[in-house]
């Protein structure tokens, strides 16, 4: 494909006449000046006038307007004379190879007279007409390889979302979003990723993403703080904006830095919605050979036909934008008089009017605003009758939408709240219709449906002056109109007479975009979290351990000790289950796991329903112990989590939405001590898969604690994956690590006829101290379960008379742990009677063991008086002691020595803290500088065990169920 130039042939100086001073042409500035775009004035040329934008002429010596009317290739005469391009309806061309168009996917005559036109429109040298604005991101994100990374916007066009989120998924190509309205946080990401990249952490950043101003709360980007950003941080990087909502009359982003530009040429550029077209500008000649080779290649240039209509509509652009954009400004001022709040960066109040105004001619013709109530909202729209409802804009018909139910609908509510998208919104896309119609239509859809009303104290006016003449592209305001004879009513409850779903007819919702097009998809297409930090906490049973598993009532806690799981992605598409602790780690292809076994009720795991398969597929098990292969220091336990990983991350990931990741899980809890290592482990599995593929949203730092709805789902995740490990756990293990604090559960079964699970929180444990010792003996939690069940089998009057004993017991725990009235002394002696006659009745079931009796001989002498008891279905791995209040530090020295002695490991502790957590990480900015230059994964990763805890409370804030 030849590239198509925007210098032209000189013309003859001339004198002209600007702002009272006479000079030559040549003297005032062209396009080709490195000033950035601005509608304040701007010192530019050799004798100091100062040339506004529209002002300013091309290299071919005419001002905007002018240009887009006049089409002149010097090279490409046309024999005949005609005023307009013809369209060359061809498909080859005939003549000698080396002639310059033989091919029209190559070249076209009709399609390189409109790329001429653009270099003239754009300033630039490189120009190409392609099928759709998307077709120009297509072509643009080929410029970078696999592995190499993109930064982009947190709030742009859902077409882009999707074809980034194919990019990582297919050739891994991983994009970080930001909130590219702060530059400031564009510069930190920039910053950090060239600090992963140096590591090797990470593929260099390729490309960066801007669109502004954004659809539809009209947010800002500064384009040029961003490009100097990129340069600095990522000198190879390309740095691309979306000028669809400006056009090439409002803003010039080449002119700020910007290597690359491209526009939907369905909108501003064409102007009638009769075509579908996209256009990439650029300046730089080796990108502009790369982008021709792509377009060539696969074949997506504008046919002559669209061609010529395009080159049509943008003959008439500056014509429309100064209509469109003046009506727009009134508008704006006449909702922002009634005292709504409007979007718009014409106005005063728009807080980066100054951004926008440094680098934009005018503030477009794109507004929204508010009513604060969504049925009043609904009400207004379907009113409107001049207004057409639809999405997409810049066309010469005006629109109006509500972006939540319409072009915004897919997305999730909490992520459009996150975003901070008002349901009530109602976006206007102003087009060339009278002003006076267009305000007066929406003044009396506004009247029909309540939003106003007529101020008593004035007399009938006119809403806009007919004797003014509407103002052009100035950001500035128009002249005064007179006072609205409205004013807003109080808000009150709205009944809605028309639905909009009733006035869209048939539109399918989940195919309507922000810009027009295909829909923005579900919500799993808004960017969940690439890493994710979470955390869960162990636990005590203190009363009922195996009993609990038979229908009795268990007491349980959660501990200070936790698990923490780190997640972030692998730049070579692969999946791993790192476990540091156990010199453990697995690495699987993606398309080596068994996907095809995956059952349909738990594919992409339909959150509403997962939480009812307790039953699992033993078809998908067998399937992933044959892949899960075997690594180095790999045992038992270890083998068992790894399989539950995989069941879990092929439920909840799915197939189609799996991505290279890698999963680091570490321990501050002693591993297969029944303190519930493997529950915290599931939960952590669950609530970081949850996040990370957007089956759940990550709460913000605003919320007080995660929603209960995610916990009743992470806790039906991490039960599968106990199952996975442990056969017929109670489940009282993994509630405990979800929810935290302390709990009264009692597991449905046969002999006490519940029809689900209970569980009651209890408030009595925060104040209570426990001595935790491990006793290094690993024990089979399956194992020992059926060895009770056998027992109960053969000796079902003995065992069930030792499982109503306990059960009893457990009542009288949560009877005294309710009873804030008992006193403090009693509470704790009567407690501590409880916890020895519990373990006693667990001896008698055989689920004790040496170790754990030496402890208890230990902790019941004469010099200590405690009382021990094994904890966990595990069959005491690990004893708890209930220390009393007077149980002095200097005695709790003494005994942990003569414990550790022993060979035993001590954690003193209380019990009934927060469950599941997910990190929200601090700013860069607040790290101190040696943190800063680690990545988390590393610092996680090599971490000691004892200061896990304390690396997570500095390393952000936490959220928790």
């Amino acid at each position: 494909m030849s590239s198509v130039s925007g210098s032209s042939t000189n013309h003859s100086a001339r004198t002209v006449t600007l702002g009272g001073a006479s000079t030559m042409a040549s003297s005032i500035a062209s396009l080709d000046s490195s000033a950035p775009t601005s509608p304040s004035p701007s010192l530019i040329g050799e004798k100091g006038l100062f040339v506004s934008h529209k002002d300013r002429r091309g290299p071919n010596g005419y001002r905007f307007a002018t240009q887009c009317a006049t089409v002149e290739d010097p090279n490409h005469k046309d024999q005949y004379g005609s005023s307009s391009v013809p369209i060359y309806m061809t498909a080859t061309f005939k003549g000698l190879p080396g002639a310059e168009f033989d091919y029209t996917r190559s070249g076209n005559p009709t399609r390189s007279m409109l790329q001429h036109h653009l270099c003239q429109l754009q300033n630039c040298r490189h120009s190409f007409a392609v099928s759709s604005g998307m077709a120009c991101l297509d072509v643009i994100t080929r410029l970078i390889k696999s592995g190499d990374r993109i930064i982009a916007g947190d709030d742009i066009y859902g077409g882009t979302q999707r074809l980034l989120g194919y990019l990582a998924s297919h050739q891994g190509i991983h994009t970080d979003h930001v909130d590219t309205t702060d530059a400031s946080k564009v510069e930190e990401a920039l910053q950090k990723r060239a600090r992963d990249y140096e590591l090797g952490l990470c593929g260099k950043v390729s490309m960066l993403l801007l669109e502004t101003p954004t659809n539809p709360l009209l947010k800002i980007c500064d384009l040029e703080r961003c490009a100097r950003a990129a340069k600095r941080y990522a000198p190879d990087a390309i740095v691309v904006v979306d000028n669809t909502m400006m056009s090439p009359y409002l803003m010039r982003p080449l002119e700020l830095g910007v290597d690359v530009v491209y526009d939907s040429g369905t909108k501003y550029l064409s102007g009638h919605h009769d075509l579908m077209a996209g256009v990439i500008a650029c300046d730089r000649d080796d990108l502009g050979q790369r982008i021709a080779f792509t377009i060539n290649s696969i074949g997506n240039a504008l046919t002559p036909m669209d061609s010529f209509l395009l080159l049509r509509g943008i003959k008439t652009l500056a014509v429309r934008m100064d209509r469109q954009q003046a009506s727009a400004m009134h508008v704006a001022h006449y909702l922002h008089s009634l005292g709504f709040q409007v979007n718009y960066p014409g106005l005063a109040s728009h807080p980066s009017k100054d951004i926008h105004d440094r680098q934009a001619a005018g503030p477009g013709a794109v507004l929204s605003f508010e009513t604060g109530d969504k049925m009043l909202s609904e009400k207004i729209v379907g009113a409107t009758r001049l207004w057409g409802i639809s999405v997409s804009f810049g066309c010469v018909n005006s629109l109006i939408s509500m972006p939540c139910l319409m072009s915004h609908a897919s997305i999730d509510p909490k992520i459009r709240a996150a975003r901070r998208l008002p349901e009530d919104l109602i976006r206007l896309c102003v087009g060339i219709e009278d002003t006076r119609d267009l305000i007066e239509d929406l003044e009396a859809a506004l009247l029909e449906a309540g939003a106003i009303r007529r101020k008593a104290s004035l007399s009938s006016t006119p809403s806009v002056e007919s004797s003014e003449s509407l103002q052009s592209s100035r950001a500035g305001s128009p002249s005064p109109s007179p006072l609205p004879e409205y004013e807003r009513v109080p808000l009150v409850a709205f009944a809605v007479d028309e639905p909009i779903a009733d006035l869209v007819g048939g539109l399918d919702r989940a195919k309507i975009e922000t810009r027009g097009g295909e829909g923005e998809g579900s919500k799993a297409n808004i960017s969940p979290p690439t890493s994710v930090i979470v955390s869960a906490p162990g636990k005590v049973i203190l009363f009922g351990e195996h009993a609990v598993v038979h229908g009795v009532k268990a007491v349980a806690a959660s501990v200070a000790l936790r698990c923490f799981a780190h997640v972030s992605d692998r730049e070579d598409g692969k999946l791993s289950l790192g476990l540091p602790d156990l010199g453990v780690e697995h690495v699987w292809k993606l398309d080596d796991l068994p996907w095809d076994v995956v059952p349909e009720k738990l594919r992409i795991g339909a959150e509403a329903e997962l939480g009812a398969h307790e039953e699992l597929d033993q078809g998908l098990i067998a399937a992933i112990e044959k892949c899960v292969g075997d690594v180095v220091n790999e045992t038992d336990r270890s083998h068992a989590g790894s399989v539950a990983f995989l069941y879990l991350y092929m439920c909840i990931a799915g197939k189609e939405a799996a991505r290279g990741q890698a999963f680091v899980l570490r321990s501050s809890l002693p591993i297969g001590a029944g303190l519930g290592s493997s529950a915290a482990l599931s939960a952590c599995l669950a609530s970081s898969m949850a996040y990370t593929y957007g089956r759940l949203e990550v709460p913000s730092s605003a919320e007080s604690g995660i929603p209960a709805s995610d916990a009743i789902l992470i806790n039906s995740w991490a039960f599968l994956s106990e199952k996975v490990m442990h056969g017929n756990p109670s489940g009282v293990d993994n509630a405990v690590a979800v929810y935290g604090g302390a709990v009264a559960f009692t597991r449905a079964h046969p002999s006490n006829n519940l029809v689900g699970n209970e569980l009651e929180k209890l408030g009595g444990f925060g104040s209570v101290r426990f001595l935790l010792t491990d006793t290094g003996v690993g024990r089979d939690t399956k194992s020992l379960v059926a060895s009770v069940t056998a027992q109960k089998e053969k000796e079902p009057e003995r065992v069930l008379a030792v499982l109503e004993r306990i059960q009893k017991i457990s009542d009288e725990a949560e009877s005294l742990l309710s009873n804030h009235g008992v006193p403090r002394k009693d509470l704790l002696s009567r407690l501590g009677e409880l916890v020895t006659i519990n373990h006693q009745e667990l001896v008698g079931l055989g689920v004790s063991h040496a170790s754990l009796e030496a402890i208890r001989a230990k902790t019941q002498n004469e010099r200590f008086k405690l009382s021990t008891k094994l904890t966990g279905a595990g069959g005491g791995g690990c004893a708890v002691t209930l220390l009393p209040d007077d149980f002095s530090e200097a005695k709790m020295k003494e005994l942990e020595l003569e414990l550790s002695r022993d060979g035993f490991k001590c954690y003193e502790t209380r019990v009934g803290g927060a469950g599941v957590g997910v990190l929200i990480p601090i700013n860069e900015k607040e790290k101190d500088k040696k943190e800063s230059e680690i990545p988390d994964r590393v610092v996680f990763e090599e971490a000691e065990t004892k200061t896990l805890a304390s690396w997570a409370e500095k390393a952000g804030e936490w959220i928790y169920a």
